[in-house]
């Protein structure tokens, strides 16, 4: 039988203290093992309780989040899962949090009254992830790499390069981006599951730190060598013939598409320009979000590749298409961007 996840929760209002905990007593295998109401007693907790997974709140007295994310990483590295408001200000303490070491991130707030609580819905399941990979993590298994076409064979060929990502995907892309050179060959698009106060910030700090340009994608944007683009968050991030040129549709998306961003929908709009000219990366993040597009990209003669197991956050989209058979390579992330650089 797998024991339960044991998650510490971090807050310092007793009454997201009983929120969280009541939302995550809900699901039979957590178990809420302790409380805290200030950093340093984040900290302190940690080491006594030794969770599998830590809630912590961005803003809080005698020691914030962010420091106590600092102390908690390298003292007893522990998925923390941050929980804040999501205004411009929250955004970027909340990416500060993820720079520090923190897994993922949730908002706080209630996300209307026609729509479910985002904690409600997702934060459950996104602790039994981190938790269950924390438990069973072990050496990961060497897997055999399917090239059906050499290298070299492809290089030039290319016309694109769409990456997709969701938990643990900011601080991923953030790493590999900032190994490519300012000269690369090729526009990057960049789907990540962000909420719409998110993606200024986080293109914002892309741009900073890479010596490609990142910026977040507007609509009628002509893709660039050298240029990254973000889908905001919040809509749907499409490519399309536009006379002569191909150009990048920002568009609110569907009522039933269940990820605003969507890798899938990015994916499937680049595979119908260039068929066969696309390189597709999945990297960390939880459920199958781009399996479906690179079924439709290896159709049409494009390339996919998915990180490894043991350097993702959370496996499921990656391991969605390798499981598929989809995955010309599975790299771990250090190894992607240089890779990247060798192929095109």
């Amino acid at each position: 039988m797998t024991p339960r996840v044991r998650v510490l929760v971090v807050d310092d209002s007793l009454f997201f203290q009983r929120r969280i905990t009541d939302i995550l007593q809900r699901e039979p295998a957590i178990e809420v093992i302790g409380h805290a109401t200030d950093g340093l007693q984040a900290v302190a907790a940690a080491h006594k309780l030794k969770p599998d997974v830590i809630t912590m709140d961005v803003e809080m007295p005698v020691l914030d989040g962010i420091n106590a994310v600092k102390r908690i990483m390298a003292e007893l590295p522990t998925p923390i899962i941050m929980l804040s408001n999501f205004t411009q200000q929250g955004a970027r303490a909340t990416l500060n949090a993820l720079d520090a070491g923190a897994a993922d991130f949730l908002s706080k707030q209630q996300n209307g009254s026609d729509s479910p609580d985002l904690i409600e819905k997702h934060l459950p399941q996104r602790v039994l992830a981190l938790g269950w990979r924390r438990q069973h993590q072990g050496p990961a298994m060497s897997r055999q790499q399917r090239q059906p076409m050499a290298d070299h064979q492809r290089r030039g060929h290319y016309k694109l390069v769409v990456i997709g990502a969701s938990t643990g995907g900011p601080v991923a892309i953030q790493q590999l981006l900032s190994k490519l050179p300012e000269d690369f060959p090729l526009p990057l698009l960049l789907v990540v599951h962000m909420p719409e106060s998110f993606t200024p910030a986080f293109a914002e700090r892309l741009n900073a730190q890479c010596k490609i340009k990142v910026k977040e994608a507007q609509d009628g944007d002509i893709p660039q060598p050298g240029q990254a683009y973000l889908a905001p968050g919040g809509k749907q991030m499409t490519l399309q013939h536009v006379g002569a040129k191909t150009a990048l549709r920002i568009s609110e998306g569907l009522p039933q598409q269940t990820y605003r961003p969507c890798v899938d929908v990015t994916m499937s709009s680049a595979g119908s320009v260039y068929p066969d000219g696309i390189l597709a990366v999945i990297l960390t993040g939880m459920g199958a979000d781009g399996k479906i597009a690179a079924q439709q990209l290896k159709a049409g003669g494009s390339t996919v590749w998915s990180q490894d197991q043991a350097s993702c956050i959370v496996y499921g989209m990656p391991q969605a298409v390798e499981k598929a058979g989809l995955s010309d390579k599975v790299l771990p992330l250090h190894e992607i961007a240089p890779a990247l650089v060798k192929v095109v």
